[in-house]
């Protein structure tokens, strides 16, 4: 599958987990997508295991109607991406354009403070299941949950199906 035309964003911030970040990309660069590492400023990320990733871009440099598509990784930096504006305010952009907005594990915590959420069908690590909730969402305990433009997965090891799904939209 070549998807040489289109360009995703993986967002980024300090604590993310490792194969929720790198294993999407990875998938996404084989397929041709453009992937762009989105950090909230600074030049370089670590993760919760101290792997580092470069950032290619801020969020408040990248034009929401220039991607095909947004994830959000999990680890605790949603904690920490949702404490930056532009972020949340770029999720909330590539949604309200109708483009697929995926995320995984604690990535749900984006999808809160995007106010994406009430009304849709998501799921997420099972900790932050009240947060989903408390935001409207309807929570299932399943490894991948596509409700129109929003993909969501719980944990690495649903990864395989969350990446065919996030693949599947951009095709």
């Amino acid at each position: 599958m070549s998807l040489d035309e289109k360009k995703v964003a993986i967002l980024v911030e300090d604590d993310y987990q490792e194969l929720e970040l790198h294993y999407p990309r990875l998938r996404l660069l084989e397929a041709g997508v453009r992937v762009l590492v989105v950090g909230a400023g600074k030049p370089e990320y670590t993760s919760a295991k101290g792997y580092t990733v470069r950032s290619d871009v801020s969020a408040e440099e990248v034009d929401p109607g220039d991607l095909d598509a947004l994830i959000i990784p999990g680890g605790m930096a949603p904690d920490k991406m949702r404490r930056h504006r532009a972020m949340v305010d770029l999720v909330r952009a590539v949604h309200d354009r109708g483009k697929p907005v995926a995320w995984i594990c604690h990535g749900g915590w984006m999808a809160v403070s995007a106010g994406i959420l009430r009304g849709r069908r998501a799921t997420s690590f099972h900790s932050i299941r009240d947060d989903m909730v408390n935001a409207g969402a309807d929570w299932r305990d399943e490894e991948v949950v596509q409700d129109g433009n929003l993909i969501s997965s719980r944990t690495p090891d649903d990864l395989p199906a969350f990446c065919r799904a996030l693949l599947e939209s951009l095709a």
